[in-house]
């Protein structure tokens, strides 16, 4: 499980002048995925290595090699708008079965 801390949305807060943006900031789920590839790499990875390991998760997501479990909920998509608060939890699962051994 990868643990990603999610920033605040200050322009939907501004802009629909409701509290309940306060409290969950609608974020893409490849936004996500690219904070939580960022997070196992550290800030300190160089560019390139972020960009491909980014360019292999969302071809490996758009193959359906695997799906995004985001705080309990399944995507596919990485267009999809998932609400979330202060930290998202990320993870990854196969699509397929493992082969016995």
């Amino acid at each position: 499980m990868i643990r990603v801390r999610v920033p605040l949305d200050l322009h939907a807060v501004a802009g629909t002048g409701s509290p309940a943006f306060a409290y969950a900031t609608p974020v893409r789920v490849g936004d996500l995925i690219a904070m939580a590839v960022r997070e196992v790499l550290g800030k300190r990875a160089p560019v390139e290595k972020f960009e491909r390991s980014m360019r292999r998760t969302m071809i490996g997501l758009a193959c359906g090699e695997f799906f995004v479990d985001i705080d309990g909920r399944r995507f596919r998509d990485p267009l999809a708008v998932v609400l979330c608060e202060g930290v998202a939890s990320v993870r990854f699962f196969t699509s397929q079965r493992a082969a016995s051994l």
